[in-house]
């Protein structure tokens, strides 16, 4: 037999050998593509466990009765705090420089003896310092990062990584008098310690019905909007998205929500829940048409359902969330509820 006989034989068999293989990959893609997302749940806080209270976004300048009256409400609830060494710098709009912030929030990573980091405010920073942040330890020991608004940066990067987070009150959401938010306290107490959360909505005209089982994920339309082409999107497929505003043009909510069609947010999203759009602003051509109106219109093709008055967002009734958790929704024009896993 020639070499090149011996050669096209050689060539057949590898062929034949490695074929099987590949067509298995491939004919098991579609089913491990509908398989529910889960992500890893860190361990609930407990009596005597540390927290420490970062400020990765906007300066904090004297609001040392506030981070005191945080570190008073966790000390009640038999919780030690420590505060990141740079919380009270300034550079202009900023808690500290970009790298003063990430370094806060590095150390609170990394340090073994930290089980939660909660953030003290939102504003804007966290975008310009995410990308400093190294979550290798994190890995190894993972805790719970605690914020909203602005914070939806950090929430994305992880629920990428694969991790559960809380999308709830920060320091500077505590008044003097902690009766006007009894139920955001609350609900952040039961969520923080591992106690079931359930919420039971408000109905809504605007509300479409129906009922999935699914894990949540999103935060501040504006920060997801943001987040738009960078590793730091998410990916709503198979999820509920939640998003909620404050202080936007009803054209700026319309454009931001096309903005996440047109980048395929909705196409396999399991639904909708809708949180405060606060103080929206008025131009001076009226829109035309309420934000409830822009939702259902953007998302009147998907079969999925919205629910509307969820009390999560930038108004003081402000109940806490566990984004990556499965939830089950159910929406009726009647009201909505909505049941985290145990």
């Amino acid at each position: 037999m020639s070499l090149n006989r011996i050669f096209l034989a050689l060539f057949f068999i590898v062929f034949s050998l490695n074929i099987s293989p590949i067509m298995a990959q491939q004919s098991s893609a579609p089913s491990l593509m509908n398989s529910p997302k889960t992500y890893i749940k860190p361990p609930y806080l407990k009596a005597g466990d540390t927290v420490a209270i970062v400020a990765p976004s906007g300066v904090l300048r004297n609001k040392y009765d506030v981070i005191e009256r945080a570190r008073e409400l966790f000390k009640s609830w038999g919780l030690q705090t420590v505060v990141g060494p740079n919380v009270f710098n300034q550079n202009g709009h900023f808690a500290g420089t970009d790298d003063e912030r990430a370094a806060d929030f590095q150390w609170a990573l990394d340090d073994p003896k930290i089980k939660a980091i909660w953030c003290a405010r939102g504003g804007y920073g966290t975008v310009r310092m995410i990308d400093k942040l190294d979550y290798a330890k994190f890995k190894l020991q993972p805790k719970w990062v605690i914020g909203y608004s602005d914070i939806t940066a950090i929430h994305n990067q992880i629920h990428n990584l694969g991790y559960e987070s809380m999308h709830a009150m920060m320091c500077v959401s505590l008044p003097n008098d902690e009766t006007t938010i009894a139920e955001t306290i609350s609900t952040f107490k039961d969520a923080i310690f591992g106690k079931q959360i359930s919420y039971s909505l408000k109905g809504s005209n605007y509300n479409k019905p129906g009922m999935v089982t699914a894990p949540i994920t999103g935060g501040n339309l504006t920060l997801l909007h943001t987040m738009l082409g960078s590793e730091t999107s998410i990916d709503a497929s198979g999820e509920i998205l939640f998003i909620e505003e404050i202080g936007e043009y009803a054209y700026h909510i319309d454009r931001m929500l096309q903005s996440l069609k047109r980048a395929g947010y909705f196409e396999h999203c399991k639904g909708i829940l809708v949180g405060d759009m606060s103080k929206v602003r008025k131009n001076p051509t009226p829109f035309g048409q309420t934000i409830e109106e822009i939702i259902l219109e953007l998302v009147a093709e998907y079969d999925f359902p919205v629910a509307f008055n969820m009390p999560a967002g930038h108004e003081k009734d402000n109940r806490a969330l566990i984004f990556g958790s499965t939830v089950t929704l159910k929406v009726e024009k009647s009201g909505s509820t909505l049941v985290f896993k145990e």
